[in-house]
């Protein structure tokens, strides 16, 4: 069964997936771009602006006590591991950088122990970390299974810099676990150019150019023999013959002598003698060149491949269409994520993600029908992947772990990350959209809820989490003064712990909504989570339907200022900058700062 997990992947990795079960694995982690690696480079007073992965992750990648117990596994498996990660803390010290390293290391051991010995393993990342997860992953893999640094262009360029080239690429280095392993590539068409320079002749097959029959180097036994008069071993040479032409030998001749071989080919007339008496072969155009390890969109080929009509690697395109995007940061094209599944696995082999994300290599997975897993630490991934699966693969069959169902996993998920309870709070109650920021104040606001509010315009519901053991009266009033601030028309205040009388007297008596077209709708109500997991939710007005095939609008306002609007029936809503928007809205963020 195809498995999402809502967790830190380490643990999901020790508890949840096995040894040898996983054929292909691709991984994404945070800060694998130049702005986002800026928080690691920064000491810890540093302060720089992420999005919603980069957040989840900002604490893990300073070096703290999670870092130092990292670091400590690591060292406890002794050998080359151990050997370059201690080698690199002397040299790094402990800062952004060692604890990134630290904490991806004893990942990447747990990522090599679920892989088949036929399993392959792509690290997607950039060249500011590269070279040092390659030294990791040669200690871990072993440099004997290193197969390959593929160089992807992801932007078309970066004209805006003056010290430094364009970074227009990324790095996904590619090991497998051992020497046996999945792999079947596919091709890149020829140019025409190409084509038309060196297939010069033609014959009823087609285009041909001439090749050479000898490879470099004397050989014993038949392949060094004399044939027709020619002898390669003078010349320092020796018969080989090519995959092409031996394709084209029947069967009983495949294991024949190579002298039969020949005859059958020269019979043919795919081999060609010169007036020397030096035999050439027939060479035609095959079905291009193999994968090679640049994968480089380029813009405006069209028409410039033989027998294709395509760019030249459109199908690793950067991500540029409106249609894909779907506004996460740190996004792949479903394209690059394709072409890896489909070298490195077959058909019902699983495939591991263990930072999925908004869920790219998920849905490639999906698409090709393999089996999959994903992973990630962040409540709105996991619900983002839900949406783009319902879209595209409405009858895709998965299972949700790590999630909260009931009070006790609610109050594990509080202990363990209050911002991811936070979230999931808001999103279970119905939020349409949530904030992202860790750091600094919320300013009273965990999430909003949005109605049309008949002749009145826009209607707004300001939601406060509480994932304390300790609550008190204050809160409500607390929530009363950011209504007031806001000028919102209501609060719900959600509270993992027990209510007191106090509390739930004061949101009684804070009225109704002055100006409502909805009837008396409760100015103030406070919810605690085990009431809304058994169904019983705060009285709402009536929310925008969830099933609109609509995206989020953009609106000019003021200048260059961009506001997020919410399509609903009769109009839209303006949302607040900076927010999540849950998927379950047909909403996205669409350049947004």
């Amino acid at each position: 069964m195809n498995k999402l997990f809502f967790g830190d992947n380490l643990d999901v990795l020790r508890e949840h997936v096995g040894a040898d079960s996983v054929d292909l694995i691709y991984l994404d982690p945070p800060f694998n771009s130049d702005a986002n690696y800026n928080v690691i480079y920064r000491d810890s007073a540093g302060r720089v602006a992420a999005q919603a992965q980069a957040e989840a992750f900002r604490d893990t990648w300073e070096w703290s006590d999670g870092a130092a117990n990292a670091y400590e596994d690591v060292l406890r498996l002794n050998g080359d591991v151990a050997l370059v990660l201690s080698g690199f803390r002397r040299w790094l010290g402990e800062n952004g950088m060692m604890a990134y390293l630290a904490m991806m290391t004893i990942r990447l051991i747990e990522l090599r122990r679920t892989l088949k010995s036929t399993g392959s393993l792509y690290l997607h990342c950039d060249p500011v970390a590269s070279h040092y997860l390659k030294i990791i992953m040669d200690s871990i893999f072993g440099h004997e299974n290193f197969r390959n640094e593929v160089i992807w262009r992801r932007s078309a360029a970066h004209n805006k810099l003056s010290r430094q080239y364009g970074p227009i690429h990324d790095v996904i280095l590619f090991y497998s676990r051992g020497r046996q392993m999945c792999f079947h590539p596919a091709h890149t068409p020829y140019t025409r150019s190409y084509i038309s320079d060196q297939f010069r002749y033609s014959d009823a097959r087609g285009s041909y150019r001439l090749n050479e029959l000898t490879g470099s180097g004397r050989r014993h036994g038949e392949s060094g023999n004399p044939w027709r008069g020619y002898n390669p071993t003078m010349r320092g040479r020796h018969w080989a013959l090519p995959a092409s032409l031996k394709e084209m030998l029947p069967p009983e001749l495949q294991e024949a002598s190579v002298a039969n071989q020949f005859d059958h080919l020269a019979a043919q007339n795919l081999i060609v003698f010169s007036e020397s008496g030096r035999p050439t072969y027939k060479q035609y155009p095959g079905r291009g060149v193999l994968y090679q390890d640049i994968w480089a969109y380029q813009p405006g080929t069209a028409g410039t491949l033989h027998n294709n009509e395509d760019e030249i690697d459109k199908d690793v395109k950067w991500l540029d269409s409106e249609e894909e995007r779907l506004g996460y940061p740190t996004q792949k094209p479903l394209g690059l994520l394709a072409r890896i599944i489909a070298t490195s696995s077959d058909e019902d082999q699983v495939i591991l993600d263990p930072f999925c994300g908004c869920g790219t290599t998920v849905e490639a997975s999906q698409s090709s029908r393999r089996q999959w897993l994903g992973i990630d630490v962040t409540h709105y991934a996991i619900t983002l992947i839900e949406k783009r699966l319902k879209g595209a693969y409405p009858n895709a069959q998965y299972i949700v772990h790590g999630r909260p169902t009931d009070l006790a996993g609610a109050r594990d998920l509080a202990r363990r990350d209050k911002y991811q309870f936070q979230w999931w709070a808001a999103w279970r109650l119905g939020c349409q959209s949530y904030h992202e920021e860790r750091r600094g104040a919320d300013r009273g606001i965990d999430g909003n809820m949005f109605f049309h509010n008949g002749p009145y315009g826009a209607g707004r519901i300001i939601v406060s989490v509480k994932g304390g053991e300790h609550v008190g009266v204050q809160m409500v009033r607390d929530l009363r003064g950011v209504i007031e601030r806001e000028n919102a028309e209501m609060g719900i205040l959600v509270s993992l712990a027990d209510l007191t009388a106090p509390m739930r007297a004061e949101a009684n008596g804070s009225g109704f909504v002055t100006r409502s077209a909805h009837g008396r709708l409760p100015r103030i109500q406070a919810v605690t989570i085990e009431e809304i997991l058994v169904g019983q939710m705060p009285t709402l007005p009536p929310l925008p339907q969830t099933a609109r095939p609509s995206t989020a609008a953009r609106r000019r306002r003021d200048g260059d200022q961009l506001e997020l609007l919410l399509p609903f029936e009769g109009g839209t809503i303006p949302l607040p900058r900076g927010d999540f928007i849950d998927p379950r809205y047909d909403s996205k963020l669409m350049g947004a700062p």
